[in-house]
C-alpha cells in the first residue's frame, strides 16, 4: 500500500501512551515529488517521527509544524516547494511540490476513528479514510472507489476537496510448487511489495537453503490455502505440472476472490486442465480467471525469465484488471 505500513498504529500506539502524535499526510504532488500520495509521517510531541513525506527534504519543517499543531490543537494543510538540488539528493532527476496535511490525534482526528481504521487494517479489509481539510469531516468507508482501491490511489476527488486515503491490505503471493521458477520469482515478488508463501509437501523442494527467509508450508495445497486464507489482494500461481498438488488449489482459488491465478503448463496442459475443472463443475467464466499458459508472451526462456513473466502479467491484472 502507497499509505504507509505502520503510521496508523505507531500514532495510536503513541496516542494511548500519551506521548501526542501527528499524522502527516502527502495529500498532493506536483512535478517530481519525493514521494507519493499517501505517505505519511507521524510526529509525537517530542519531535519524534517514523515513517517520510518527502525523503529527508522537508521533514524537518513539518515536524516544528506539527508540534506547534499538536499544541494548538488544530489540523494545517502545508506546501512545499523541493529544489532540484534537495531532488537529486533523494535520487530524482528534478524537484517538485508537496502538499501535507497534518492531523493532531485527540483534537482533530478522533481517536476512536482511528482505531476502526488500525482495527480494519489488522483484519485485512481494504478500507478509505476521507477527510475534507477545513471542515473537519472524517469517516472510512469501504465502498465507493473501486478505481482507486484497484491501483492503491491515494488523492483528492475531483471536487477538489474532499482527500480519500486509500488502505489496502497488504499483497500476498501464494506459490505452490517449490521448482526452480519459484527460486527466482519469490525474490522479485517480494521486492514488488509481495508477502511471499511457498507450499510444497515435498521436502525436499520447500526447504530452508532453496528459499531463504520465506515462509514455507510443507501440507497439501488444499490444506495450505485453507490456512493461509484467499482474499482479493491474493495472487495463486500453480507451478507443480501435478494435477495431484495443483488442482485442489486451483479449487481454492476459483472460490476465492483473489484478483490473479496463473498456471504454468503448455496449452496442451492446459487443454487438459480445463477438461478436469468442467469435470468438476467450473463454468466458463470461472476457467477463464486462469491464465494459462502462465505469464505474459515475451519469449522467456528458462526459469528467471519466466518468473519475470510471471511477475509482469501479476502487475498487470493487479493494476489494468484482467
Amino acid at each position: 500500500m502507497l499509505v504507509s505500513d505502520t503510521a496508523p498504529e505507531l500514532a495510536l500506539a503513541w496516542h494511548k501512551a500519551g506521548k501526542g502524535a501527528v499524522l502527516a499526510t502527502v495529500v498532493e504532488t506536483w512535478g517530481s515529488a519525493p514521494r507519493r500520495t499517501g505517505a505519511q509521517l507521524v510526529i509525537d510531541r517530542e519531535g519524534n517521527m517514523e515513517g517520510s513525506v518527502s525523503g529527508g527534504c522537508v521533514e524537518g519543517a513539518v515536524v516544528l509544524e506539527a508540534i506547534d499543531a499538536l499544541e494548538k490543537g488544530e489540523e494545517r494543510l502545508l506546501e512545499y516547494g523541493v529544489s532540484d538540488g534537495d531532488a537529486f539528493a533523494v535520487g530524482l532527476a528534478c524537484g517538485g511540490t508537496i502538499r501535507i496535511l497534518v492531523e493532531p490525534v485527540g483534537a482533530v482526528m478522533p481517536p476512536e476513528l482511528l482505531r476502526e481504521l488500525v482495527a480494519a487494517r489488522a483484519a485485512h479489509e481494504p478500507v478509505a479514510y476521507e477527510v475534507t481539510p477545513g471542515d473537519g469531516t472524517r469517516r472510512l468507508v469501504t465502498e465507493g472507489y473501486p478505481e482507486r482501491f484497484a491501483m492503491d490511489r491515494s488523492g483528492f476527488e475531483p471536487d477538489g476537496r474532499v482527500f480519500v486515503a486509500i488502505h489496502n491490505p497488504p499483497l500476498r503471493l501464494v506459490v505452490v510448487g517449490a521448482v526452480h521458477i519459484a527460486q527466482a520469482l519469490v525474490p522479485m515478488a517480494r521486492i514488488a511489495g509481495y508477502d511471499p508463501v511457498v507450499v510444497d509437501p515435498r521436502g525436499a523442494f520447500g526447504s530452508e537453503a532453496r528459499f531463504p527467509d520465506t515462509k514455507l508450508i510443507a501440507e497439501w495445497p488444499d490444506e495450505a490455502l485453507e490456512e493461509i486464507g484467499l482474499h482479493a489482494r491474493t495472487a495463486v500461481v500453480l507451478l507443480t505440472h501435478d494435477p495431484k498438488l495443483d488442482d485442489p488449489a486451483l479449487h481454492l482459488a476459483l472460490r476465492s476472490e483473489c484478483f490473479y491465478i496463473g498456471a504454468l503448463g503448455s496449452k496442451r496442459t492446459h487443454a487438459s486442465r480445463v477438461a478436469r475443472l468442467e469435470q468438476a463443475g467450473f463454468d466458463a467464466a470461472d476457467i477463464a480467471r486462469i491464465h494459462g499458459p502462465v505469464g505474459l508472451d515475451i519469449g522467456a526462456s528458462g526459469p528467471p525469465e519466466i518468473a519475470v513473466s510471471v511477475m509482469a502479467e501479476m502487475t498487470r491484472v493487479l493494476r489494468r484488471g484482467a
